[in-house]
């Protein structure tokens, strides 16, 4: 199922992606792809393969909550560029 540039260049105005002439010739090559597999994958016969939930796990292993310390400051400072008052110091967004 080809797709038109038209079409790349609207699911990429959905992705809030800018994309050169050359991305969208590759993306609409590689996106079509997908959409002829999709398409093969529709032509199986699966009336006889009941339907599935939760991935065939069948209970779900929960482990429980506790409370641990965690690694002091110093440690997560260590390889920070730069911390000032013991925090991370990063350039300003708004100025």
């Amino acid at each position: 199922m080809p797709l038109t540039i038209d079409e790349v260049e609207h699911i990429a105005k959905l992705a809030r992606l800018e994309l050169n002439a050359q991305q969208k010739a590759l993306y609409r090559e590689q996106l079509s792809n997908i959409l002829d597999y999709i398409a093969k994958l529709r032509e199986l016969d699966t009336a006889s393969v009941p339907p599935t939930a939760g991935g065939g796990l069948a209970r779900m292993e929960f482990r429980f909550d506790r409370s641990r310390p965690g690694l002091s400051t110093g440690a997560l400072l260590k390889n920070a560029p730069e911390s000032e008052d013991d925090q991370f110091k990063i350039p300003p967004v708004f100025e």
